[in-house]
């Protein structure tokens, strides 16, 4: 697990941690590494969760199927990113999605209460981790308004125009890529993967855009 510890300095969980007090804090927090390979469940929806988790290597995709096996992409888990804080309150319920691997990936689990009920020696980089846990989530929910803002738009045409819009501003250039193939695009803006390929055709024949898979150019 020490291998990792670069990785978790550089997390919001662990910001303005150094290595070594991160080191000493592994057991403190009953910190556990899971492995899964690629299209394992690493959370099923309706499991009660009472740890949080950081993604150390791979990628994951938080998940929901409905009764006829439809698809949304909720929210995609990159290296270095904490997943799991949703439920930590002790009335949370269970887990509303799932979370898949979508390539082999390494996650290291921590002890919820340990992490929010603050040592006896009090330490100082233990009440930075529970300050930087809020901060954390703050940064969350900011990010599922921008995506709210993404879906709620009435068509397909605007809901891409929104997404590639952010995306463009987020990256600083009019040409980027995305992280979504075109499925997972469609899941994660909750449309149709042919409507949605034919309405971005539609938009690259009007001059709008010029696209080549998952790279993007705005004109």
């Amino acid at each position: 697990m020490k291998k990792y510890i670069p990785i978790l300095k550089k997390t919001k969980l662990f910001a303005g941690v150094s290595e070594d007090e991160i080191v000493s804090m592994l057991s403190c927090l009953d910190a556990r590494l899971r492995e899964y390979k690629k299209g394992e469940y690493v959370f099923h929806q309706g499991e009660c969760l009472g740890h949080i988790t950081v993604l150390v290597s791979g990628e994951l995709h938080i998940q929901r199927d409905d009764y006829w096996g439809n698809r949304a992409i909720v929210n995609r888990i990159t290296v270095g990113e904490m997943f799991g804080e949703a439920y930590i309150a002790p009335e949370s319920g269970a887990m509303l999605n799932d979370v898949v691997a979508v390539e082999d990936s390494s996650v290291i689990f921590f002890d919820v209460k340990r992490i929010i009920t603050v040592c006896s020696s009090a330490c100082r980089f233990h009440s930075m981790v529970v300050q930087n846990l809020f901060f954390a989530i703050s940064e969350k929910n900011r990010k599922l308004i921008q995506k709210l803002g993404h879906i709620s738009k009435r068509s397909t045409r605007e809901k891409l125009i929104s997404y590639l819009s952010e995306e463009a501003e987020r990256q600083n250039s009019s040409t980027f890529t995305i992280p979504f193939n075109r499925q997972q695009l469609a899941d994660f803006l909750s449309v149709d993967r042919s409507a949605m390929s034919n309405e971005l055709c539609k938009m690259r024949d009007e001059g709008l855009l010029e696209f080549k898979k998952d790279r993007f150019k705005l004109l």
